[in-house]
This record gives C-alpha cells, structure tokens and sequence, in this order.
C-alpha cells in the first residue's frame, strides 16, 4: 500500500534491470513507513534504492502531518547491505548529487571515482538522513549488515526483533568498517573493536547490551511494538522533537562523532587503494558470495541456522 510515490530514479538507459518500487512510502495517521523493498536480495541497497529511500525520507519530512518516520525492510530481512552483486548492482550508473557538491564518478579514474561515489552515496547521504527534523525508528528483523547498519544507526531509535542479527564484515576486505563509521559512538569503543576485529554475527541481546538497540521484541511483536513507540512519540510537540533531537546530535558531535568519521573515511579509502595496489581489486578480491561464505563458516556458532 502506497499514499504517494518513493521515487524510483531509474535512469531507463537499459544499463540496469528496472525494478518497481524497490521503496514504498505509506501513510498511517501521523507516522510515515518508509519500506525496503527488494526482499528477493535481501534489500541490498543500490542506489535506485538510495535514491528512493532518499525522496519517501523527502517527503515525510515536508509532509505537515507527519509526526514520526519508521524505516522498515520487506521481508526475511531488514537489509543485508550494500549491493555487491546483483543484477541491479548500478555503481556504474550516473545519478543526481543531492548529499555532497562534488562531481561525479562516472569517467573518472581510480581513486577519484569510489571517493566522489561513496562520499555522495555512503556517507553524504547517511548523514543528511540524520539530519531529518523529526524522529526516525529502525524497525530491524533478520540480517542487518554492513549497509545494513547505517540504516539503522541513522535513525534516531532501533527496535530489533528477536531474530534480529548484525554484523559488519569489512574488515575482512581488509577495509576498517563501513563509510558511514558510527560504530564507536552507538555501542562504545570496546564492542567497536571486538565487532570489527572478528566480523561475528552479534543477535539482538547483544546489540540491546552494548547499547546499540532500545528494544528487542518478539518477532510477531515487532510492527505492533514499533508502531506503539512512534504513537507515542507522535504526541509531542514537533518542534520540540526537531529541537531534541538537533540538540543529541550536536552533542554527539562534540563528542567527535561527525570528526571521527571523517578521519575513518580517509582511512576507508586508503584500504581500498592498497588493495587495488596488492591485489586483484579495491575489495580485496572479496565479492558477495565470498562474504557469505566466509560469514557462514566463522560465525556458525551463532546464527543459530539463520541466512
């Protein structure tokens, strides 16, 4: 169900399959569920995709009578990450900047053009999504990985299910985390370091414990639990919340949050340069198949059977 088109910004030059409403934006009262779509690819994220989470994000925030944004994933899961492989994979493809003035990748050699990309796409986009003016909950089932996680983390609250995993298994690219680097602020220095230094699949329990959650519910709970929250959030006055939530922001950033991940960007790309120098490509050789697999094999001890 859809009030109002999630643009779709497919560029209709053939380079890319065209998928339908790879976002879909709905109106319940004064809450907007802004939903991922592609749950065949388990929501990987390409940047139709963005670019459509971007415009529904648009929307409810010049849409008067939204109160609360909820950010939900169709399907098994909530999103396994970035799109590393499959047949909408568009890192090729020309979109509009509308995160960051810079020119874009396309044609451009080497370095210039994953840092003009990620810098618009990943990060630039992140942070102009935490940036909204009113509330923001992550409503997280199944896998949240990589991509995944910087949803999630942009959003002001996360409700997980209790079937709920997370992971960030870049290091194994030999790349220190995702672009949008928020790891030591939303669950602490010391569960930043054991996440990243073993790449293990961490469930919702653990995630509540570090920090990184609000709530862990029963899976046939979740939409029920989260939409109640948004409820009641909803109440408050709007420009009490937008202040709000300006003033934790501000705060984190004080605490070197926005700084911090500046620095970790350079250092991203940095990683992805010396692979390119020493190895086959700037992932370290490592595509979405080989990620699962080595996933699979290192954490079978806690997935408990999970995909």
């Amino acid at each position: 169900m859809s009030d109002g088109p999630a643009a779709n910004p497919a560029n209709g030059d053939g380079s890319i399959p065209y998928e339908p409403d790879v976002v879909t934006y709905e109106r319940r009262g004064a809450i907007a569920v802004v939903t991922l779509n592609r749950p065949g690819y388990r929501n990987a994220q390409n940047s139709v995709m963005t670019y459509a989470i971007d415009a529904a994000f648009e929307q409810a925030v010049e849409d008067p009578e939204v109160k609360v944004i909820v950010l939900a994933g169709n399907g098994k899961h909530f999103s396994a990450g970035h799109d590393l492989g499959t047949p909408g994979r568009d890192h090729h493809v020309k979109y509009p900047n509308k995160a960051a003035l810079w020119w874009d990748h396309i044609d451009r050699p080497g370095g210039d053009q994953r840092f003009a990309r990620e810098m618009e796409v990943y990060l630039g986009m992140c942070r102009r999504w935490r940036e909204i003016p009113k509330p923001t909950i992550a409503m997280v089932q199944g896998a949240c990985i990589a991509g995944g996680l910087m949803l999630a983390w942009v959003c002001d609250l996360i409700i997980a299910s209790d079937d709920a995993f997370f992971s960030d298994p870049v290091v194994r690219m030999g790349i220190p985390g995702v672009e949008y680097f928020a790891h030591p602020w939303v669950m602490g220095p010391r569960a930043a370091k054991e996440f990243l230094y073993t790449g293990d699949r961490f469930d919702a329990t653990q995630a509540k414990e570090w920090g990184m959650v609000n709530r862990v519910v029963p899976r046939a709970d979740l939409e029920s639990e989260t939409m109640a929250l948004a409820e009641k959030i909803s109440a408050m006055p709007q420009f009490g919340l937008a202040l709000t939530k300006k003033a934790v922001n501000q705060s984190e950033d004080l605490m070197g949050m926005r700084a911090g991940m500046d620095s970790v960007f350079g250092l991203h790309h940095f990683a992805h340069a010396h692979n390119a120098e020493v190895g086959t490509d700037s992932l370290g050789g490592m595509n979405a198949r080989t990620m699962k697999a080595q996933a699979s094999t290192a954490d079978a001890k806690n997935t408990d059977g999970k995909d």
